[in-house]
């Protein structure tokens, strides 16, 4: 099961390097145009190894011209789609979805609370810009490593002044997330998008806070794990089957592709709709969803099997029977 699509050609019109690690990529589709919504998502067809796969990556801005743009962090770890995005020259061929939204930016708000951290800031950007446009109240908050991460910050500083505000970790900067919630009007809303370590943090101050559930709104990335990315075993006992899972793949790919059938939809850690009982495990489960709770990740029971990963050994998980 998977996200109802949209698919197009489309042509590489331009790309423009945003900082060291993070590209943007300017395509115009064939057919007609449709706009992206603030929060909104596009699906590329990219090709690791040899064969097909897909990878989402946020709008970035409106894109009123008729041009899709998208933003790509290239990660050392990364299980090739970046690599593949990196390697395309300008003219390049692309089958491209049409705007999807998970992340969406609702209207009328009194007072909105944006956080980005690191590559984050494309889905925050875009939101920006429409509040900006709208004359709503909001702050937005920016965090990266070192400043030399920081993207698309000299345009938001012109559009936005003093209502952005950096926190370059590197320089002794860290966001308190708990102050910010605190300032925060009692029915204003709270938008993140960053590593799961952010997020994590981010839900738990709200709910300390004791505010609605449905004015906390967040998307993350599914490389953003607790510990670094490595190879490692799965197995499945009823199945009588013995996967291998390596760096450039997740679990439920390397699933898919030994013919175990999967249930699936938003490959973001976000839905569970993937997620799997684990049975036993000699690693340790890096939780890289944020469909779980902090309580039921550690209770070790199921994983999502999208972001998830087992660091230093194997993992034995049961699937459904269909």
């Amino acid at each position: 099961m998977a996200e109802a699509l949209d698919w197009r050609n489309a042509r590489l019109r331009a790309t423009r390097d945003l900082s060291p690690d993070i590209r943007l990529f300017e395509i115009e589709p064939a057919g007609k145009f449709v706009a992206p919504t603030p929060g909104s998502h596009f699906n590329v067809l990219v090709h690791i190894n040899g064969r097909p796969d897909v990878r989402n990556y946020s709008a970035v801005g409106p894109c009123t011209d008729g041009v899709y743009r998208i933003a790509v962090k290239r990660l050392a770890g990364s299980r090739g789609g970046s690599a593949y995005m990196w390697s395309l020259e300008p003219g390049a061929q692309l089958t491209i979805s049409t705007p999807g939204n998970h992340f969406e930016l609702s209207r009328g708000c009194s007072d909105y609370l944006l956080l980005a951290g690191g590559i984050g800031i494309t889905p925050i950007f875009t939101m920006t810009l429409a509040l900006i446009d709208t004359g709503a109240d909001f702050r937005l908050l920016y965090a990266v490593r070192r400043r030399q991460d920081l993207a698309l910050a000299d345009e938001l500083r012109e559009r936005v002044g003093r209502r952005l505000e950096l926190f370059v970790s590197q320089e002794g900067r860290r966001v308190d997330i708990a102050a910010e919630i605190a300032r925060l009007r009692p029915d204003g809303e709270f938008y993140v998008c960053g590593p799961i370590g952010m997020l994590e943090d981010a839900k738990r101050a709200w709910q300390q806070s004791g505010r609605p559930v449905d004015q906390l709104r967040f998307e993350t990335f599914g490389n953003s794990g607790r510990f670094a990315s490595e190879p490692f075993k799965v197995k499945i006992p009823r199945l009588g089957l013995e996967i291998d899972v390596p760096l450039t793949q997740t679990m439920l790919e390397a699933l898919e592709s030994a013919g175990v059938d999967m249930i699936y939809d938003c490959r973001r850690g976000e839905c569970g709709l993937c997620a799997l009982p684990i049975l036993q495990t000699d690693g340790i489960v890096d939780h890289r969803d944020v469909f779980f709770s902090d309580e039921e990740k550690a209770a070790n029971s199921k994983l999502c099997t999208c972001v998830s990963r087992v660091i230093g050994g194997s993992i034995s998980v049961d699937t459904a029977d269909r």
